[in-house]
């Protein structure tokens, strides 16, 4: 069993929007993470105060949209081993959260998933739109990939350099799908532990307006299906590191060698009599 202790684990936290939980939220982190990191994402509120005044070390993202938080909140991390992302409303529950690291310090995950299938939900905490994008966003992910993850929760954590090497762009509410479809894509170790989830502090700026539910499926969907496009067997695609163009290459695909070896140029004596010949 490795000591938690032993490892440098950060925190990232998105919020907008959040006085009312972010608070508890921090307070609640366990004793062996090094900092917990809240991304203030332009909110009209005091969450910003109450993260610091709760020991939090706030950042500012003034450009709305739940990816640019976190990769704002990555920045701030700098070097370490691993990182842990949770959400500001109260809902995940940090004391689990040694369940997440513990695979990913022992060696044997990249990445480990809090599933709020595998555990118990608050009645209400999950909306039934929310549990139907789940399954469906799963089982797409299992038909692309091969993965067999039961939620897109974004209580999660992630060894730091394998968060680099699947270099992450997605700026808004696809950031947690995408994370997990270019986990597979990458062949990361993969991993879900149980997580158990309340219902959130405040009213849900996605889950609880129809435009937030609508954009939030379509988004997934658009990543979903963006990620599988560029999946091609020979496709490069922007800054992604050159792996990610093999991934899931078929040896059919695969091109036979090339003999390189020159043919045998004729000597003179071989042209002259060739030509007398004719």
């Amino acid at each position: 069993m490795p000591i938690l202790e032993d490892f440098d684990i950060r925190i990232v936290i998105p919020a907008f929007n959040e006085e009312a939980g972010i608070a508890a939220v921090v307070r609640r982190a366990p004793s062996f993470v090094r900092e917990v990191i809240v991304v203030d994402n332009a909110s009209s509120d005091a969450t910003a105060v109450r993260a610091a005044e709760a020991g939090a070390r706030v950042v500012s993202e003034s450009r709305r949209g739940y990816g640019r938080a976190c990769k704002a909140g990555i920045a701030a991390a700098g070097p370490c081993d691993i990182i842990v992302f949770m959400d500001a409303d109260g809902a995940d529950t940090p004391d689990e959260m040694a369940s997440l690291v513990t695979p990913i310090a022992g060696g044997d995950a990249d990445l480990v998933i809090g599933s709020r299938t595998l555990g118990n939900a608050e009645p209400g905490a999950l909306t039934p739109q929310q549990c139907f994008g789940n399954r469906l966003a799963c089982l797409l992910m299992r038909l692309f990939w091969g993965g067999r993850f039961t939620d897109l929760g974004p209580f999660r954590a992630i060894r730091r350099d394998a968060l680099e090497r699947i270099a992450m762009d997605d700026n808004a509410f696809g950031w947690t799908v995408e994370m997990q479809a270019r986990a597979l894509k990458f062949g990361l170790q993969c991993a879900e532990s149980p997580a158990n989830y309340r219902r959130r502090i405040g009213r849900s700026k996605i889950s609880g307006t129809v435009r937030g539910v609508l954009m939030a499926g379509a988004t997934i969907l658009y990543v979903l299906a963006r990620e599988r496009v560029i999946d091609g067997p020979f496709l490069r695609v922007g800054n992604l590191p050159p792996r990610f163009a093999r991934i899931r290459r078929p040896s059919s695909h695969r091109s036979a060698p090339v003999n390189r070896r020159q043919p045998k140029r004729a000597d003179a004596g071989e042209i002259q009599s060739k030509q007398t010949s004719i």
